[in-house]
């Protein structure tokens, strides 16, 4: 609730505001102190108390003091920010139609019963008492009269703005009696609220009516309607506006002639005729006038609308038709153009009009209808109130005219003038709906290339900008006139319908020419704030000089022959002195001489002292010399002097009053010309039209400073009358500030992911697959030839050089565009001063940084996913180098590291904990884990790993890769899982996102091997029984026993599921230790020496097994299968209880499964249909990773023992060979016992399963290190391994002699020409088939090494060396020239004699039958 006014009771304050009313005396400071504040009041006070007593019969001449003006200037701005407020308040109420919102009654000011609150509205002036209004609604009166007194403290302060206003206006009566009536409209409801009010007062007061109501009754009643009291105000003076209406037409019709502003250069700081003049003297005179014609422009409108008789004059009809005809609606209050207070209400300001009105009148008449004319409203619908108020005055005129009042002859002219005038009124409404914008927009490209001009011209020669500084005011004043004028039409259209006045319509708001006016602007104030001192030494060079001119101008005969009084010779010889006491500037160079002009304080104070003093002293002769009552008026001044073949006198004088005002006022006159501060009312269409125009065709990206810098002057909107809008404002500012740089960044972002499009240099990155390069090269021959025909279809691609064809280089240009566009903001963005809005500051450059970086965040996690599933690795890799190289080429233009930005959002969204193998600190709980990583990983794990979608997920040892059945997602398994897409991922996500991946696998893995640690558990004693069975012979027992052993079928899917894991984590491994050695080969080239040389100690120290982990992670350790396992189980404690020594009798078993029921060998993989090889690989690992950490287990009890016992000796500590040799007799025992059950489960009738067995333990002896391949002959001849490769081979789509000859990393099948253990070179008939240098399921990727290896392995050099023998090259089968040869493990074989080759070539029969 609005509360009274401090230290005075509500009483009080309203009698003291009657009895101030009635008052004849002029009570300045002590009445308006709220509206001034104290310091303003106090120091007007004592400035005119000051000019009164010291210029007492001045004043007695001209009748004024302009400080009172000023002052009272100062108050109506008080009270318009005050109605505005109420209006806000009460959300607009129509007062014409009695509509009111709701939101109007929840404000609290009005008792909330509309039924009694309207209808005293509408009965008014009537008195409450004979309204009846018990018959109304007597539950509100009762209601109002019980609370009447808390209603009456929420109105009290509004019925003091009423008083307010009438002392106001009685103040202004007295002020400027001979001038004008001050110019009031109440467009509050006032009636509402008077009426209420005594309504209240009388049921808190016995009955008794407030000592003010009848007053505030009469002055109310007076301006209903509002231009009707205004023109009887103004009825008096009405003559002497239209003196001055005519006086500013010639000014008015230059600045609506755009050709003739344009070709005669009145804004060109150059000779349009002359350009190599670098000094433009055309129109000296004229800048003034056209900084100002905005002013003019508006004083015309609003002159005839408040005295309509002054159209009769034959010249006002069409000065008046040129300015409604640009105009639709006029803003009046809100906008500085219109009430600019401050600086254009002081009396400074007013003197261009009577500089050259060439009239008698005062300019005040005029000055007061314009600064003073409302209160409330928003804006004036100009041609609509000219035929509500204008018109019925022009046709009551003609019809005076036409009974003949008058004389006859003046009486037709009149008749005929009215009758035009008529005319113009009526037709103009029209012309304006369909020529306004056309002529401002013209009249704004006018300006964009005026200003443009300017600005280029003034940075190339600032020495030229200090004498051109009042062209540079005009621009920018045309500039903001047409700016505001923009914004004022912006979604309103004036209707010819009386019911409708208003309708608003859809604006196209997609002008350019706003942005680059606003640019031009800021600009043009950064030049003169730049050579600010070298204007203000231009300028005291100026006054200097013309003090002898006008010395000389007051001594010449004309003036002598005017015979001045005293008052006018002493206002002359001060003027004179006070220009002579301006100092003369030291050297030629006066842009030396700044505003403190290196003297002391009190120098300078006196030299602006003087400067004031000047300007005071003019405008009081300009004050005396255009008065009706002097003798000496402005024309004679002027036909004295001007004789002399010079300026005269009165053109001497403001030529020295506008130099003057560039010395201590520039700052003030910038920002009156070039402040943009009213843009505030209208900054929701300013950020449309920003939003529309700024990243369009004609957009620039250096406009942005412009649109951002208006923000910084919107809170000078706010009054302090009204505390609560400085809050309002200001937030309002800000948010504008954050609404467009919210734009910005958005079209930032948007032109990086122009760019970053598949349209964009997506399309420089094209290639084509061989097939469709191919295909198009035999096109492009094909069209080569003349006599060929044309084919019908290209493939979908174009042809070289289709780019080069103009109508086919629209996206070339399109790239180019947005590359310069892009470029083009950073620069501009990185060079911004930081925008200032009252306690925020805005810096575009940190803006900018999070935006780029910000961006590319979310694209990284957007390109994460395709619209189907995971991104390929290989994509997204080429994606980010392709989003870097554009955030690479906007870092070129702007100063600041980019690049660690992108690197450290890399980091964020990979890093996923320290690296287990080097890093040992742990991560902290608070910080956060990177989502890309997770994302991918996960993803990895479930549909490759696990399989969750069922896709049928393969592990394909020739192709190194992982096969589906069906899509995962979007892709095919082998898309996603090979070499190159593994490589591309070490390369996106690094160490981190590698080892989390390895953690993910070691995690599923560890789980599984704890289903195998349990199994053993729970079938221990049937595994024991198992063993001593097998050992002993007994088949039965045997078949009994296994039979025993709970869910092998179970089990052998989770070996199954690890094994794959296990070949996933190698092919990771693999892929980042080429990555390693491409990116950094010496660290590459030190791990594998490093790890070479590594002691075999049992156990190790930390730093060794360190170091060996490190190793395997690159694929540099030897066997990586048995490492990672061996890791798996020392970090989750396995393989510690005794049962984990049958685990070969566990796997043994295996071969009883039902699953080999559903197994078939796969040529084209090297593998099994149902990832039974995964099944191998995981046997090998296990069984050698647990007898590692068994035995290393054992040694560390018979330490620990020992150390118990001093008299024994210590234990002594296994070696790496050692263990080999345990792992490889395990590994023996298993293929022992797997053979046997293998070959005694085998029967006539049951034999589908034994091809997959026996070829399921060739790839177990293959795949470990750690025994011979030979071990499987002393259980299976080979001639039956032969006979089943040849088998499966044959029936394959792929011919023999091509498997045999084709590359391993290319071929889908196994080499059937593979070599035995031992091989010798070849004997017999040439044309049998070799051995070749296939790999097998586990190929490396030199040919040229595995060449070697098979070098040595013929020469039967196998070495117990882990290295060597996990790199041995051996295949399936090559049987054909073995000859006896001895391995470490002593199998041998005794096979001689011709290869058995060919008859297994050419028949499908051999020792077993494969029907």
């Amino acid at each position: 609730m609005p509360k009274s006014r401090p230290n005075f009771p509500a009483q009080d304050v309203l009698s003291s505001a009657q009895g101030s009313v009635r008052s004849r005396e002029w009570e300045g400071p002590t009445r308006w102190t709220e509206y001034l504040g104290p310091d303003a009041a106090s120091r007007s006070n004592a400035g005119a108390e000051g000019a009164t007593s010291q210029n007492s019969s001045i004043s007695s001449q001209k009748g004024l003091n302009m400080q009172w003006v000023y002052q009272l200037t100062h108050v109506a701005e008080g009270l318009m920010a005050k109605m505005y407020r109420l209006n806000q308040i009460l959300d607009y109420p129509d007062l014409v139609n009695h509509i009111y919102s709701e939101a109007f009654w929840k404000a609290g000011l009005f008792p909330n019963y509309p039924k009694i609150c309207t209808l005293l509205e509408k009965k008014f002036p009537e008195h409450h008492s004979k309204l009846q209004l018990e018959r109304v609604d007597k539950l509100a009166l009762d209601a109002i009269n019980d609370s009447a007194e808390v209603h009456l403290q929420s109105m009290e302060p509004w019925i003091q703005l009423l008083l307010d206003l009438m002392a106001f206006r009685e103040q202004s009566l007295r002020l400027i009696l001979d001038l004008s009536s001050t110019v009031i409209t109440l467009l509050i409801p006032r009636k509402m609220m008077l009426q209420t009010y005594n309504l209240l007062h009388s049921m808190a007061r016995n009955d008794r009516d407030c000592d003010f109501y009848h007053r505030l009754i009469q002055f109310v009643d007076s301006y209903d309607p509002p231009l009707k009291g205004l023109h009887e105000d103004l009825n008096f003076v009405s003559p002497r506006i239209g003196e001055v209406l005519e006086a500013v037409g010639p000014i008015i019709f230059l600045s609506t002639d755009t050709r003739k502003l344009r070709n005669e250069g009145f804004l060109s700081p150059f000779h349009p005729r002359y350009p190599d003049i670098l000094t433009n003297s055309a129109h000296p005179m004229r800048a003034q006038d056209l900084a100002n014609v905005t002013s003019y422009r508006e004083w015309v409108l609003f002159g005839y609308l408040v005295c309509p008789d002054e159209l009769l004059r034959v010249t006002s009809i069409d000065i008046a038709l040129v300015v409604l005809k640009e105009n639709l609606v006029l803003p009046l209050f809100r906008d500085e153009d219109v009430v600019d207070y401050g600086r254009t209400a002081s009396p400074s300001n007013l003197f261009p009009l009577a500089i050259h009105n060439e009239t008698r009148c005062s300019i005040l008449c005029i000055f007061l209808a314009v600064n003073l004319l409302i209160l409330t409203v928003q804006h004036i619908l100009l041609h609509e109130d000219y035929q509500l108020y204008v018109l019925p005055r022009i046709l009551e005129s003609k019809k005076m005219a036409k009974s003949g009042r008058t004389k006859q002859k003046e009486a037709d002219l009149e008749y005929s003038v009215a009758k035009q005038v008529e005319k113009m009124i009526s037709e103009v409404h029209e012309q304006a709906l369909y020529s306004c914008d056309g002529i401002h927009h013209e009249r704004r490209v006018m300006l964009k290339q005026e200003i443009g001009r300017m600005v280029l011209f003034f940075t190339d020669q600032p020495s030229l900008l200090a004498p051109n500084i009042q062209m540079v005011f005009s621009a920018l004043a045309f500039a903001q006139s047409e700016v505001l004028w923009y914004f004022q039409h912006v979604g309103v259209e004036s209707s010819k319908s009386k019911t409708a006045r208003v309708v608003s319509v859809e604006n196209d708001p997609n002008d350019p020419t706003i942005g680059f006016l606003l640019d031009g602007m800021d600009r043009l104030c950064c030049l003169v704030r730049k050579y600010i001192a070298a204007i203000r030494g231009y300028a005291l060079s100026y006054l200097s000089s013309c003090a002898g001119r006008i010395r000389f101008l007051l001594g010449t005969p004309g003036m002598v022959a005017l015979d001045l009084d005293a008052t006018l010779k002493g206002l002359f010889q001060r003027i004179v002195q006070h220009l002579e006491n301006i100092p003369k500037p030291q050297g030629e160079n006066i842009s030396t001489i700044s505003c403190d002009l290196s003297f002391s304080f009190a120098s300078s104070y006196r030299l602006f002292s003087d400067i004031q003093e000047l300007r005071k002293d003019w405008l009081t002769v300009l004050m005396i010399v255009t008065s009706a009552r002097s003798s000496i008026n402005i024309r004679h001044l002027e036909k004295a002097t001007v004789s002399t073949g010079k300026e005269g006198l009165l053109s001497e004088g403001n030529a020295a009053y506008n130099w003057s005002r560039c010395v201590d006022e520039l700052e003030a006159q910038l920002t009156k010309f070039g402040g943009l501060k009213k843009l505030y009312f209208y900054h929701l269409h300013l950020t449309t039209v920003f939003r529309n125009t700024m990243f369009g065709p004609e957009g620039r990206p250096q406009h942005c400073c412009a649109w951002l810098g208006v923000a910084s002057s919107f809170p000078e909107c706010a009054s302090p009358i009204v505390p609560e809008e400085v809050t309002k404002i200001g937030r309002d500012a800000v948010l504008y500030v954050e609404s467009l740089i919210e734009s910005i960044m958005g079209g930032l972002e948007g032109l990086i992911n122009i760019l970053d499009s598949d349209g964009g240099f997506g399309s420089l990155e094209m290639q084509l697959l061989p097939d469709q390069a191919a295909n198009l090269m035999n096109l492009t021959s094909r069209l080569s030839i003349p006599s060929a025909k044309s084919p019908k279809g290209s493939y979908g691609f174009h042809l070289p050089g289709y780019e080069s064809y103009p109508e086919n280089n629209s996206s070339i240009k399109m790239l180019e565009a947005a590359m310069q566009r892009l470029t083009n903001l950073c620069s501009v963005l990185n060079d911004m001063e930081p925008i200032c809005v009252l306690n925020h500051v805005f810096v575009l450059r940190e803006y900018m940084r999070e935006c780029i970086l910000g961006n590319f965040k979310r694209r990284l996690l957007t390109v994460l996913k395709t619209d189907s599933d995971l991104q390929r690795p290989s994509v997204l890799e080429s994606l980010i180098r392709r989003h870097t190289s554009i955030v690479h080429l906007a870092e070129q233009h702007v100063s600041m590291d980019l690049t660690n930005g992108i690197r450290e959002i890399l980091l964020a969204e990979t890093y996923s904990g320290p690296v287990s193998s080097l890093q040992l600190f742990e991560k902290p709980v608070e910080q956060q884990t990177g989502s890309a990583t997770e994302a991918v990983c996960n993803w990895y794990i479930e549909n490759i790993v696990k399989d969750v979608a069922g896709a049928g997920i393969l592990f394909a040892p020739l192709h190194r890769c992982f096969k589906s059945t069906r899509p995962v997602g979007g892709y095919f398994a082998e898309s996603v899982t090979d070499l190159t897409e593994l490589k591309a991922f070490v390369r996106t996500f690094g160490s981190y996102g590698v080892d989390r991946l390895d953690r993910m696998l070691k995690e599923h893995t560890a789980a599984l091997l704890n289903c195998i640690d349990t199994t053993l558990r729970a079938n221990r004693e049937n595994l024991e029984a198992v063993a001593g069975s097998m050992h002993s012979g007994d088949r039965i027992e045997t078949e009994a026993s296994i039979k025993q052993i709970v869910d092998m079928d179970t089990m052998v899917r989770f070996c199954i599921q690890a094994g794959q894991a296990i070949a996933f984590d190698s092919l990771l491994a693999e892929a980042s230790g080429i990555v390693l050695k491409e990116g950094a080969p010496l660290i590459h080239s030190l791990l594998t020496g490093v790890a070479n040389h590594l002691p075999d100690e049992i156990p190790e120290n930390k730093e060794i097994r360190r170091m060996r982990r490190v190793a395997n992670s690159v694929n540099v350790a030897g066997d990586h299968d048995f490492a990672w396992i061996r890791l798996i189980l020392e970090e989750v404690g396995g393989a510690t209880d005794g049962s984990w020594s049958l685990l070969p009798y566990l796997f043994a078993t295996f071969m009883t499964s039902n699953i080999w029921y559903t197994t078939a060998f796969n040529v084209e993989t090297g593998g099994f249909s149902n990832n039974v090889h995964c099944l191998a690989r995981c046997i090998c690992a296990v069984i050698a990773g647990s007898e590692l950490v068994r035995l290393e287990r054992e040694y560390r009890q018979k330490h620990s023992l020992s150390n118990g016992h001093i008299s024994e000796s210590d234990p002594e500590a296994p070696s790496y060979a050692s263990i080999d040799a345990s792992i490889k007799s395990t590994m023996q025992l298993f293929i022992k016992f797997s053979a046997a059950i293998i070959l005694d489960s085998w029967s006539e009738s049951n034999r589908s399963h034994l091809v997959a067995k026996l070829i399921f333990l060739d790839q177990i002896c293959e795949i470990s290190p750690h025994i011979p391949r030979s071990t499987l002959e002393s259980h299976v001849p080979y001639t039956i391994l032969r006979s089943i490769y040849s088998q499966c081979y044959s029936n394959s789509s792929t011919p023999f002699a091509q498997i045999s000859g084709s590359s391993p990393r290319h071929s889908p099948a196994m080499s059937l020409a593979h070599g035995s253990p031992s091989l010798r070179q070849p004997r017999g008939d040439s044309s049998t088939p070799l051995s070749n240098t296939h790999d097998s399921g586990y190929p490396k990727p030199s040919s040229t090494h595995g060449q070697d290896q098979y070098e040595m392995d013929s020469f039967g050099a196998r070495s117990i060396d882990s290295r060597n023998r996990n790199v041995r090259r051996s295949g399936p089968l090559d049987y054909s020239q073995s000859h006896k040869s001895k391995f470490a493990g002593g199998s041998t074989s005794t096979s001689t004699g011709p290869s058995p080759l060919p008859r297994f070539a050419v028949s499908r029969s051999g020792p077993i039958s494969y029907k």
